[in-house]
């Protein structure tokens, strides 16, 4: 195993812990941000769904969010009872719904990134443009490479 390989699984390990840590969400609410809430990781697999071109169903957010379905379901009805998610008939199977950001819902995930690209940004800052680039470029491939293999 190269060095390299050794300094990636260090950085990929700090960065589950901090996820479980919640790292963003603390920053946030130092910030004024407010707390995290699982309705945000919703919006955030609806859109990478929708990205994918994949219907955002209660049984697909329950796969790609690695919960049960009644959990899904509740988290679905938290979203559209705050009116961030609407349920829509799906267009190739008139049977099932599939779920849809309102414009609240999208004005909140936009909200959502720009805080989190201003974080990222300051933790960069003192980078020169071609590694932020170079770290992008090679971030979105190691992640693309690593999802591709389950």
């Amino acid at each position: 195993m190269t060095d390299a390989v050794a300094d990636v699984e260090r950085a990929m390990i700090a960065i589950r812990r901090s996820q479980q840590r919640r790292a963003l969400s603390r920053i946030g609410k130092a910030r004024g941000r407010g707390a995290h809430d699982p309705v945000h990781e919703l919006l955030d697999v609806v859109e990478e769904l929708s990205e994918r071109g994949e219907p955002s169903t209660v049984t697909a957010l329950s796969a790609a969010m690695g919960v049960d379905q009644p959990r899904a379901s509740r988290l679905v009805a938290r979203a559209v009872e705050q009116g961030l998610l609407r349920r829509e008939a799906d267009q190739r199977d008139g049977r099932r719904a599939v779920l849809v950001p309102t414009e609240a819902g999208q004005q909140h995930l936009d909200e959502l990134h720009a805080f989190r690209r201003a974080v990222f940004a300051e933790v960069m800052a003192d980078w020169p443009e071609e590694d932020r680039a170079t770290f992008g470029r090679l971030l979105t491939a190691f992640v693309r490479g690593y999802s591709a293999l389950g």
